[in-house]
């Protein structure tokens, strides 16, 4: 097979680049301290064959064995030929850049489901999505009838600030009208770069005229924690603190600090009758965030163990003592997942349940049991490649197979969703990565949970709980 000059030279710079320049999202963990594990027992030698030729090579054993650079040049110059005869032969000129990007798109997520390639577009969103922030005008909305209806501007943003009101109907942005935008529309329209202009005209009870509301875009921070207490006579009311965290972007930990400490202040110190932190549908976020998270609830330990093919991916992280796990040390825990909790949620509730730190209640977790690299590629976007598997801190890979609640409650699911609220997980994608001899889930968890408090079974069963009204073995979880 013919290699010409320059496609060898781009071939040996490819296969040359040091790892080095590859940035990943997150910093690089420390080193692990633990013991490593004690070697299996060895395998007898293997007999010879009774030829006396040499036996075939395992499968294993051909993908461990590294590959000739030949064989390698070659594969790489079957891409070049197809990708040549593509250029010159396909019906219609094609793009070249996208289909090279496809290519790439193609390698990574022949992996696994969750490695791929995130071009520059879809970089910034991951970049926005993971932050928590974004350049906006602070307002939460809705699509009603049609029209975008705001829900409640958020504090200290130039929407809260301008004096836009809860209820208010946005009729127009920059004199464009909105009747006929979804809302994902609308949301694109009002964000954008920081220090910029947008006028708002809403629509107010009340008032004759549409208001209109020059804003200026500023750094906006999604909230990434709601609370309420429950389990008074009135909604809102009671001595149980409910946390929902949404999802571990970076304005997780600073949410759960923030709402644990506007709790205490609302009771004048005195802490709540117990917490209970949803993680229902929490599809996870960055690794360093859960760890923050379960720190909060606990002094000590192991809070997430990850290995991976080189050293530098293996680390053990640790719980550390702080003013925010000593205030809430004695106050009960329960936390909820259900099929739709994963990854990083998974850490959170299986951290928690391996130090009898909190009850797990709801139905298994969805179980994405590896941690993968944000790896910068310039201006060229970014690759997401898994790097890690996590195990909890009692060395449980939850890979395919998800967090098994302490106390199983399951929803009461209307009868159009019924069949439809539960997915398999991990374990039903196509190229999930496996463990050897561990086994996988094959039946669904629901993802179900009602927007009515009141139906939401699990929710009520663990406010229940925490009040003494139910009873359980599982709660409180006791040291062994």
């Amino acid at each position: 097979m013919r290699l010409t000059p320059l496609r060898v030279a781009a071939i040996v710079m490819a296969l040359s680049l040091p790892a080095g320049h590859l940035v990943a999202q997150e910093p690089a963990p420390a080193p692990v301290e633990e013991p490593a594990p004690p070697a299996d027992d060895q395998a007898p030698p293997a007999e010879p064959a009774p030829s006396g030729e040499e036996p075939e090579p395992t499968a294993a054993e051909n993908a461990a064995a590294p590959r000739d650079p030949l064989e390698i040049y070659a594969d790489l110059n079957l891409f070049g030929e197809i990708f040549d005869r593509i250029r010159a032969e396909y019906v219609d000129p094609p793009d070249e850049q996208e289909l090279i990007r496809a290519a790439i798109q193609g390698m990574l997520t022949s992996l696994d489901p969750h490695s791929g390639y995130l071009p520059p577009a879809d970089y910034d969103d991951m970049r926005e999505d993971t932050s928590g922030e974004f350049g906006g005008l602070g307002i939460e909305v809705t699509m009603e009838e049609g029209v975008i209806k705001v829900v409640s501007p958020i504090d200290d943003t130039p929407a809260a600030k301008a004096g836009i009101m809860a209820n208010d109907f946005i009729i127009e942005l920059d004199g464009m009208q909105v009747q006929g935008m979804t809302l994902d529309e609308a949301v694109a329209k009002m964000r954008g770069p920081i220090g910029t202009s947008i006028k708002v005209t809403v629509f107010r009870e009340g008032v004759e005229k549409p208001l209109d509301f020059e804003l200026t875009r500023a750094v906006i921070a999604m909230r990434a924690v709601r609370w309420t207490m429950e389990g008074g006579e009135a909604e809102g009311e009671g001595d149980v603190a409910v946390l929902r965290l949404s999802r571990f972007s970076e304005q997780a930990f600073v949410g759960i600090e923030k709402a644990l400490q506007d709790i205490f202040a609302q009771r004048d110190g005195v802490a709540p009758k117990g917490i209970i932190l949803d993680l229902r549908n929490n599809p996870g976020g960055l690794v360093d965030q859960s760890v923050y998270v379960a720190d909060a609830f606990l002094k000590q330990g192991a809070v997430v163990l990850t290995r991976g093919r080189i050293p530098e991916e293996s680390a053990r992280y640790d719980a550390q003592p702080d003013a925010l796990d000593a205030m809430i040390a004695d106050v009960p825990l329960v936390v909820l997942i259900n099929g739709g909790s994963a990854s990083a949620s998974e850490i959170v509730a299986g951290a928690l349940q391996d130090h009898k730190r909190a009850t797990v209640v709801g139905t298994r977790s969805f179980g994405k049991g590896s941690v993968q690299s944000i790896i910068s590629l310039g201006p060229d976007g970014a690759m997401r490649l898994t790097t890690a598997r996590y195990y909890t801190p009692n060395n449980r890979s939850i890979q395919a197979l998800g967090i098994s609640p302490d106390i199983e409650i399951k929803q009461v699911v209307p009868e159009e969703f019924q069949g439809r609220d539960e997915i398999i997980g991990e374990a039903g994608l196509a190229g999930h990565i496996t463990i050897e001899g561990q086994e996988e889930t094959s039946v669904g968890s629901s993802v179900y949970v009602p927007a009515d408090k009141a139906e939401d079974t699990q929710l009520q069963y663990a406010i229940r709980l925490v009040d003494g009204k139910e009873t359980n073995a599982a709660f409180p979880p006791k040291a062994e």
